[in-house]
């Protein structure tokens, strides 16, 4: 005869959270599944963001991968009165959306982040080698990478603010608040760059006294995006000791 599963309730829950040399625990859908074995778990907090403990079904539903990777860990048994779990912060419209479409669920962010980083950096390489060889194609090449950058860091920028509330519960982590100040600020700086370009074709061919701010403005696009690029990374990817 199998024996019953042990219950907890919320209270009980919270003490299994990885501190002081307790186990980690998480709940998912009622159940108490223990993540102690799991690199990810260390100290009971995951991507440095979620924490053990915790009623974790929401954030499960809208994590990058699915819930079958708890059935790699055992359960430590059933979450008691599950109607007193914390409610999923995902409107069921999304939820139902990312069941029919789980390229939705990834979110479109990741997809679309790296297009304004490969531009950017582009912009500032390119016109680089113009300076250093004289080669025109060199300078036209980044002019267009520009346009690259400029016109996909809108969408990027929205994407990762949905992703922000879906993944992050729209909490104002450093990271987050980082990227929030730099990314419009290299969106002005790159579109300022773009628009002087086309009003002044030669303004970089030329070499007079204005065309060193032009390319101050074309430097700067690329330590922008890197840092941007990587405090994103820091969020998915926490140093380690975060």
């Amino acid at each position: 005869m199998t024996a019953p599963k042990k219950e907890f309730s919320l209270e009980e829950l919270a003490t299994c959270n990885g501190t002081g040399g307790q186990p980690v625990y998480i709940a998912y859908k009622g159940r108490v599944i223990d993540v102690s074995a799991s690199k990810h778990w260390h100290g009971g907090r995951h991507m440095g963001t979620h924490l053990a403990g915790q009623d974790l079904t929401g954030e499960i539903e809208a994590a990058p991968h699915g819930p079958e990777v708890l059935d790699h860990f055992p359960e430590a048994g059933l979450l008691r009165s599950p109607e007193e779990a914390i409610p999923a912060r995902i409107p069921a419209f999304l939820s139902r959306l990312f069941h029919y479409v789980p390229l939705l669920k990834r979110h479109p962010h990741p997809m679309v982040v790296h297009f304004p980083i490969v531009f950017m950096i582009a912009t500032t390489g390119f016109n680089l080698l113009f300076l250093a060889s004289g080669d025109r194609s060199f300078e036209i090449t980044a002019w267009y990478c520009l346009w690259g950058g400029v016109l996909f860091t809108p969408p990027a920028i929205a994407t990762g603010l949905f992703t922000w509330w879906i993944n992050y519960d729209a909490e104002f982590l450093p990271q987050v608040v980082i990227k929030m100040v730099l990314s419009p600020l290299m969106l002005a700086v790159g579109t300022a760059a773009l628009v002087w370009r086309q009003l002044d074709p030669e303004i970089l061919v030329a070499g007079r006294p204005l065309s060193y701010l032009y390319l101050g403005c074309i430097l700067i696009v690329a330590p922008l995006v890197a840092a941007i690029g990587w405090f994103g990374g820091t969020l998915s990817f926490p140093l380690e000791g975060d």
